[in-house]
């Protein structure tokens, strides 16, 4: 078979597929750097599997480079300064997989049926390939069965037509879909009559759309990529920038070669901020060499954040007060309003208590603080690890409570930097993917394109969820993504999936939100980020906004999968027809004219995206306005607003002496959903995701020997019992009553009630559990 086109094959077994790489299980700790040569043979690798060492290395070549697209993978943004090569290992994994020569065609859905696909790892489902024709769910057979594209389309238009109200059907949005078909896709869905966006952002980073806003006005970072260069402290929180994030070790080992103090804060060492080899670093490769990356490293306690910033707090108001003048009150007195509540609460907090919520010594919050101090610009970036708690979005805001004390916003090397995941999920936010739309927004979209949008607030993630459980939820349609397979309460919001009357699944690959879905099912495949898009108009590009509001254009470079792959754009007018045939919006002229659609994202957002074709044509793209970048703020009184979160509890407390904080998190060879392979290289794991992470004393504590098989259960109050079995127990470096496991694996742990109120974030971080035998 050749590298352009090859059938997965093969019945489904236990053990995988002619596909499976899997090896015995086994764990031997990680001592090599980041990075360096095992990077290089990784990337080496998944090429090889994915049988495109030819095309997937032209296509590397063309990713995150002017004229070239967008990594399908992270949003961390590219450097001012490109290099030759401007991708990282698991970007070209994400290229791989998606590049990959595998083929999942009519003839494999014949040969299996669902129920058989049903019973596959994730990681199986991966393997198989591209989707290359639409296929309908025929519940006789238990098989999908070919459907026309104009077929397909009439089944989702007499299903939405027939729904008693618009509220009944629910519209997810993945990370990957770009700012136009993210545009289009808003402006249908509130032309039909609903603000139903359940988002992938709502399970992740939505604490920082929601928890930021209060405090500075936007619910974004404040820093562009040039602020790297001028930092003088950068603190790292709750973040695996190796595995998440790669390329900012470019910007970490730069700052460590300024002499920049990098702090990180994570209950886990992970291995890229402990050493880091640059794969582009000839030197570093030629003599084995690496980079130190962390000055500190703070082993913070599950949800013991709060009480770290609320100790340098404590130390920057105590130190100030003994006249050092460590405060800007420059800038607080001009930009701020609030100060006094904070400071009244900081003061106020017991050492005892803060040394004990956060698991760290007074001497190292001191340390930490007195880095804090002794910098002129700081950067605090995070992840996940502060937004996915129960008051995940008021722990942000101690964030900027923190920043303000130094006047760390406006200023170049400053400002709060969330790291976020898909490559395009803030972007989606920017142009309408918003279940709680401001009303001058939606003003302006009955302005251009003269309809009355719906007012009310519509469902994030976990209402989607709660309507199809009570049955009032009828319709589902998923721009892209793995939505089952992602959200919380596995086996329940499975049992909900499958209630509902249709299901439409808009993807490149096969995954379990395949296997699980209605009563009827439809799967379109759709051309991936990497591929090109010609229209009877000429070749399209779309654009993507990264992790710092950058917007920049995204042209594929490789052939479709198959030829009846179609745009996601195209796609979504075409559904918006069916469904709305008397519409007077031009759908028709917008499936082949993308820029029609960036004209139209310019009407409604003119204060960001006026004359939006003029300024994309600029290959290194553009930035968006984010006020607080020249200090203004956006907020009700306009001003940054220091806020007060009572208490060190970020989670509610469990009585239960056995129980254990379980963070759920992704391994090396994983990115979201989407498992690479069954190993974690740089936690030495290999061949086994079925792992929980434990302190070696809690082990010992409960007489558990090395690598015990255990079962892990849920302590939660709703009388469910949530339990998972066949864990082995690996000793890992977390402080005493953390563990940690894999995601999505996990995730039957995590009740649907457990999260975050101002968001609707789950707390997959902080789920409390015990060890069963």
């Amino acid at each position: 078979m050749s590298e352009e086109s090859q059938e997965s094959g093969g019945a489904p077994t236990a053990g995988g597929s002619a596909r499976s790489i899997d090896g015995t299980a086994r764990y031997k700790p990680y001592n090599s750097p980041a990075g360096g040569w095992g990077a290089a043979g990784a990337t080496a690798k998944v090429l090889m599997q994915e049988s495109v060492i030819v095309k997937g290395s032209r296509a590397l070549l063309a990713m995150n480079q002017p004229g070239g697209f967008k990594c399908p993978s992270c949003a961390f943004p590219d450097p001012d300064c490109k290099q030759t090569l401007e991708f990282c290992e698991n970007g070209a994994k994400a290229l791989a997989h998606e590049a990959t020569s595998f083929r999942v065609t009519r003839d494999f859905f014949a040969r299996h049926t669902v129920s058989e696909l049903a019973e596959q790892s994730d990681y199986w489902l991966e393997k198989q390939g591209r989707l290359t024709e639409p296929m309908r769910y025929d519940a006789a057979s238990d098989h999908y069965v070919p459907v026309s594209w104009d077929d397909a389309f009439a089944t989702i238009g007499r299903h939405l037509r027939g729904l008693d109200s618009p509220h009944h059907a629910e519209f997810y949005t993945s990370g990957r879909t770009p700012n136009e078909a993210a545009f289009l896709y808003s402006i249908f869905v509130r032309a039909f009559g609903t603000n139903n966006f359940p988002d992938c952002s709502n399970m992740c980073h939505e604490p920082t759309s929601r928890g930021l806003p209060p405090a500075i006005g936007v619910g974004k970072g404040t820093v562009t990529m040039a602020d790297f260069d001028h930092a003088e402290a950068l603190f790292i929180v709750g973040q695996n920038t190796g595995t998440n994030s790669p390329r900012m070790m470019t910007n970490l080992v730069e700052a460590h070669k300024r002499g920049v103090p990098i702090v990180a804060v994570n209950p886990m060492p992970e291995r890229a901020l402990i050493r880091f080899a640059s794969p582009q670093n000839v030197i570093e490769m030629a003599t084995f060499s690496s980079t130190p990356i962390a000055s500190e490293f703070v082993p913070i306690r599950i949800g013991g954040d709060i009480a770290l910033f609320k100790g340098m707090m404590k130390v920057i108001f105590e130190r100030d007060a003994a006249g050092e003048q460590v405060i800007d009150w420059d800038f607080i007195e001009t930009h701020t309003t609030g100060i006094e509540a904070v400071q009244a609460d900081a003061l106020a907090q017991d050492w005892a208590d803060l040394t004990r919520v956060s698991g760290i010594d007074e001497a190292q919050i001191r340390r930490c603080a007195e880095i804090y101090i002794r910098s002129k610009a700081t950067m605090i970036c995070y992840g996940m690890g502060l937004t996915q708690h129960q008051q995940g979005s008021r722990l942000l805001q101690q964030v900027c409570n923190l920043l303000f004390l130094r006047g760390n916003f406006g200023k170049p090397g400053a400002g709060i930097v969330p790291i976020r995941g898909h490559s395009n999920v803030q972007g989606d936010r920017t142009v309408g993917i918003d279940e709680r739309p401001e009303q001058d927004y939606l003003d302006r979209v009955q302005q251009v394109f003269g309809f009355d949008p719906p007012r009310e607030h519509g469902h994030h993630t976990l209402e989607a969820i709660e309507a199809m459980m009570n049955g009032t939820a009828k319709v589902f349609l998923a721009m892209g993504g793995n939505f089952v397979r992602a959200v919380p309460d596995t086996d329940r919001s499975y049992a909900a999936m499958r209630k509902l009357d249709l299901t439409v699944a808009i993807s490149t690959k096969l995954n379990r939100g395949h296997v699980i879905h209605g009563k009827e099912a439809l799967i379109l495949p759709i051309i991936a980020r990497s591929e090109r898009i010609e229209t009877a108009a000429g070749e399209q590009f779309v654009t993507i906004e990264d992790a710092m509001a950058k917007v920049t254009a995204s042209r594929g470079v490789l052939e479709p999968a198959s030829p009846h792959c179609l745009s996601e754009v195209e796609i979504l007018c075409r559904i918006a027809r069916a469904v709305l045939p008397e519409s007077p919006i031009d759908w028709e002229g917008y499936a082949v004219d993308f820029g029609g659609i960036r004209d139209r994202i310019a009407e409604v957002y003119p204060a960001i995206y006026a004359d939006f074709n003029a300024r994309i044509a600029d290959p290194e793209g553009f930035y968006l306005d984010v006020p607080p970048r020249r200090r203004v703020w956006p907020t009700p009184n306009g001003k940054a607003n220091f806020l007060v979160f009572d208490g060190l509890a970020v989670n509610d407390p469990v009585a239960d002496p056995a129980m254990l904080r379980l963070a759920t998190v992704r391994s090396h060879d994983q990115f979201n959903t989407t498992i690479y392979s069954n190993s974690d290289r740089y936690r030495g794991i290999y061949n086994n995701r079925m792992i929980l992470m434990i302190n070696a004393e809690d082990r010992k504590a409960r007489g558990l020997p090395e690598q015990a098989v255990v079962a892990l259960e849920t302590i939660f109050t709703d009388g469910i019992t949530r339990r998972v079995e066949g864990l082995t127990l690996v000793d890992y470096p977390l402080p005493r009553g953390d563990v940690a496991g894999y995601y999505p694996e996990l995730n039957p742990l995590l009740p649907l009630d457990y999260y975050d109120r101002i968001s609707g974030t789950p707390a997959a971080k902080s789920i409390p559990v015990r060890i069963c035998a």
